[in-house]
């Protein structure tokens, strides 16, 4: 995910109303923990 699509998503998932707004944050974390969860570790 680039940062102006995460941006764009971000935005769009504010204009919704509070319940699905949750809902849309829910998502959007769990796929970025997926897309840090497959990473590459940094040996620092």
């Amino acid at each position: 995910m680039t940062d102006d699509s995460l941006v764009d998503r971000l935005a769009l998932i504010e204009t919704q109303p509070l319940a699905e707004r949750a809902q849309a944050y829910q998502a959007l974390h769990d796929e970025l923990a997926r897309e840090l969860e497959r990473a590459p570790e940094t040996g620092e």
